[in-house]
């Protein structure tokens, strides 16, 4: 087939990365969603976030910002996989777990109470739970459709 004609060759990368970065940014406004709701959960149980470094507790929409954040540095690895690997999916799990689980030391090391590490740590999961399979499945499927285009 000519290559000037075939709009696979020509625009199958822009387009694996425009379905990866919109799963990301559904994934990331339903982890925003999900750890906000969880935090109001949990300060409702009785954790109240409170830091001893500074004495104020995190305010329920800080959880949403830096859920957002990171969020969307996993959205950025994913899309790196995407590029320059030739197993995305399977990289990218491999990388996000054991981020994730690193993630969940500073909730330890905070000196917070054990009410508000557990519930810092139990939002690192939520979040977690709903970035990596969203994106492992998306890195999945656009990397499927560069054969099946």
């Amino acid at each position: 087939m000519d290559s000037l004609h075939d709009t696979r060759v020509v625009a199958g990368p822009t387009h694996r990365f425009r379905r990866l970065a919109g799963t990301g940014l559904v994934a990331t406004l339903a982890a925003m969603a999900a750890t906000t709701l969880a935090a109001a959960l949990a300060a409702a149980a009785g954790a109240d976030f409170e830091l001893p470094d500074g004495g104020e507790a995190i305010p329920l929409p800080g959880f949403a910002v830096v859920t957002g954040f990171f969020s969307v540095v996993g959205v950025a690895i994913a899309a790196a996989l995407l590029r320059w690997s030739a197993r995305p999916a399977a990289r990218f799990v491999w990388t996000a777990v054991p981020l994730t689980a690193i993630s969940l030391a500073p909730p330890l090391l905070a000196g917070a109470n054990a009410a508000t590490a557990v519930a810092l740590i139990g939002l690192h999961l939520v979040a977690a739970a709903v970035m990596i399979p969203a994106l492992a499945r998306s890195l999945q499927r656009v990397g499927s459709t560069l054969d099946g285009d």
